[in-house]
């Protein structure tokens, strides 16, 4: 058994690019200490650097190490002796030069200059590349992707480190009520958008009462936000995908921590068997209950989530991985001595999986999940459900132009749902409740295949195809999605993306409940037709410009809220027509360079047609925008701030008539709002890789209101003062 066990590596026939010798990269000048910088380079097939991030690293060593490494020169990543693009993370470690006579500082004196050396003025032990990812061709995002990374996060005002609620601030994004962790997605509720976590579904992505998010930030290495026309592995909703991958084990023991007002948080990881294995485990506890007591005594609040994850690498090519998490929220109200549960949810997922590299850099995955989603609903009552699935995934190259994903899957939900104590079974509240949320099994059997094709070294084409079928409640549907995407590189820095696709859903409300779900399939599934054209600009500066049209339809859609006419059979899902359309424009320069910030402003119009009457949708906004700014001052010292406007929602509900209401094309709207939120961080280091920052961030620090459907909400305003660090 060897000592030092080979970490998860590619297949034979993929070179990793390296530099040899190791370019000398100066002390910064009027620093003090010594510091390590994790950069994220991107290099192209002539081994050029195409781009420098700082993914970690305080001033002014940071500036220097990105200054330096855009002048390197690699040996390119190669597979099967053939030139490609690469993405890696390469840490430099600086320490501060001893003070040595001048004349004793010749280039006689310093050893050959390698990865592992010692350089006067320079790192005295430039570490290897850590972490490195190929990003292979054909394995892109697709046109319709955006991504953010949690160090950009990180430097986001008013998301509070979480990078799921950096979500709201992407092009096309569009909130219910500023701060709440709910939103559409071009034009699609929050009930249409599938959440997922290393590809486990999961029914929500925040805690009760504008919460953090319900996985710790440390274990979440960056968000993709699939708008629409999303990659075929993903499918059963009909709006958009947010898909969060977790970091890649590390063998090397480190951590972090978190104390801010209401909650605390933490996370380690360490090696066992002589490195091949790893460990993780990570957790978040809130004491809002004794804050929010003084605040308003008749109300308790609670939550509080968990994260394990147990690795064993079998040999080079096989690894297995045990991935267990959960979420708890409890918000209650006492009045007259009655304590009366307004919002009580959990859920529970462990994931196994066996991951085996394939040959020709082809990877294959066997996971199986169980889970457990539960929900106290109306009169204390309890939804459940217990589901179980497994899934098969295989990413394979077949040439040098051509790789081919596909994979199945099955899942299967036991949905119970508790009587009222004390309802009269004949009442029709109670029929309807019982017929729409009966104790059943539901199942889904689905398989998917998509080839990503470099017809033309300037032009890859990703067909792709999903057939699913779904069973509820004896009745039974099928839903087969094409799916297609296409990008054009015209110049170096000019790209075409394009994106099509269509998507199923069964029956679904407004905002997903976990444990809850209509069991009702006699309608069909709802259905939308998603199709977006952009273009992607790289400017001067490390600033990426793009502007996406997207057109999207959706049919027999489930989520009238706000619609439904006065007498209505409450046991009929009504159904209606939709449609979004709209512009996405999108103006970024990372957030974690010494001066960054983005513009993100959506124009969209989206509406819906019911009884053959069309109308805007509920919370259809015109114009959205989102603007942010951080700068680096200097001495550790980091500033921010956002700005968020959006218009107003239409006024559908006139006093009488909710009929006439959607008969109104141009109906009256709600004020607009907008909002500013701030952050500073100031952060210490103590040696190498420890450090400790304090962090005071707002967001809505105007304290202002919004008024929905003529009701003023708010102000939600949600300030956090604490202390983070980590090793």
């Amino acid at each position: 058994q060897p000592a030092q066990p080979p970490q998860p590596a590619a297949p034979p026939r993929v070179v990793l690019p390296r530099i040899d010798p190791m370019p000398e990269v100066p002390y910064p000048e009027g620093a003090t200490g010594d510091a390590e910088v994790v950069l994220v380079l991107v290099i192209g097939r002539d081994g050029r650097v195409r781009s420098v991030d700082v993914e970690r690293g305080a001033e002014p060593f940071a500036s220097a190490a990105k200054k330096s490494a855009e002048t390197w020169q690699f040996t390119p990543a190669s597979r099967d002796g053939e030139p490609i693009n690469a993405k890696i993370k390469f840490a430099l470690t600086f320490r501060e030069p001893e003070e040595i006579p001048e004349p004793e500082e010749t280039p006689e004196a310093q050893p050959v200059p390698t990865p592992a050396s010692q350089l006067p003025g320079s790192p005295k032990k430039p570490a290897p590349p850590k972490e490195i990812e190929i990003l292979i061709l054909g394995q892109k995002p697709p046109p319709s992707a955006k991504t953010m990374t949690r160090a950009e996060v990180r430097q986001l005002p008013g998301a509070f480190g979480d990078p799921f609620r950096a979500i709201e601030a992407m092009p096309g994004v569009t909130p219910i009520v500023s701060g709440l962790p709910y939103f559409y997605v071009r034009g699609a509720p929050p009930g249409n958008i599938g959440y997922y976590l290393d590809g486990v579904r999961v029914p929500y992505l925040f805690h009760a009462a504008a919460g953090p998010s319900v996985i710790h930030p440390g274990l979440v290495d960056r968000v993709d936000l699939y708008s629409g026309g999303y990659p075929a592995r993903f499918g059963r909703f009909a709006g958009a995908v947010v898909g969060a991958e977790t970091t890649d084990p590390t063998f090397d023991w480190h951590g972090e921590g978190n104390l801010r007002l209401v909650d605390v948080g933490g996370l380690v990881e360490g090696t066992f068997a002589e490195n091949r294995g790893t460990a993780l485990l990570a957790g978040r506890y809130s004491y809002t209950a004794a804050v929010v007591s003084l605040i308003s005594p008749e109300l308790t609040l609670d939550y509080r989530d968990y994260q394990g994850r147990v690795t064993y690498q079998l040999s080079a090519r096989d690894r297995i991985t045990l991935f267990a998490f959960g979420s708890y929220d409890y918000l209650a109200q006492e009045k007259n001595g009655i304590e009366t549960i307004l919002f009580g949810s959990e859920f529970y997922r462990v994931d196994a999986r066996y991951d085996l590299a394939l040959p020709n850099d082809g990877r294959l995955r066997w996971a199986t999940t169980w889970g457990f989603d539960q929900t106290r609903v109306a009169d204390q009552r309890n939804a459940r459900d217990l589901l179980w699935g497994t899934r098969v995934e295989i990413n394979q190259p077949i040439s040098p132009a051509a790789v081919v994903r596909g994979g199945v899957n099955f899942e299967f939900d036991d949905y119970e749902a508790d009587n009222a104590a004390y309802g009269d079974p004949d009442d029709p509240d109670v029929k309807a409740y019982n017929e729409l949320f009966p104790s059943r099994t539901d199942g889904t059997v689905g398989a998917h295949v998509e080839v990503a094709w470099k017809v033309d070294p300037r032009i890859e084409i990703t067909p792709g195809l999903r057939v699913d079928l779904f069973h509820s409640g004896g009745a039974s549907a099928v839903g087969i999605d094409p799916r297609l995407g296409v990008r054009v590189d015209v110049t170096k820095n000019i790209t075409i993306l394009q994106a099509l696709g269509m998507a199923h859903q069964p029956p679904s409300f407004i905002v997903p409940v976990p444990g809850l779900a209509l069991a009702n399939l006699r309608g069909g599934l709802q259905r939308s037709l998603q199709t977006a054209a952009g273009v992607e600009v790289e400017l001067p500066f490390k600033i990426t410009a793009s502007a996406t049209a997207f057109n999207n339809i959706f049919l027999n859609m489930s989520d009238t809220a706000g619609v439904r006419p006065p007498g209505d059979d409450q046991n009929q899902v009504p159904r209606s027509l939709g449609a979004s359309r709209g512009l996405e424009i999108y103006i970024r320069r990372n957030l974690t360079q010494q001066l960054g910030g983005f513009v993100s402003y959506t124009l969209s119009r989206s509406t819906r047609t019911l009884d053959q009457f069309e109308f805007p949708y509920a919370f259809d906004r015109t114009h959205v925008l989102n603007a942010a700014l951080a700068y680096d001052l200097g001495r550790r010292w980091r500033v921010g701030t956002r700005f968020a406007f959006y218009t107003g929602v239409p006024n559908l509900d006139p006093p009488n008539n909710v009929n006439e209401a959607i008969k109104l094309i141009d109906p009256p709207r709600e004020p607009s709002f907008y909002r500013i939120d701030a952050r500073v961080e100031k952060k210490w280091m103590f040696g190498e890789t420890t450090w400790l920052a304090f962090v005071a961030e707002i967001l809505n620090a105007t304290f202002n209101k919004e008024t929905v459907r003529g009701e003023e909400i708010g102000p939600v305003t949600i300030p956090s003062i604490g202390l983070e660090g980590g090793f």
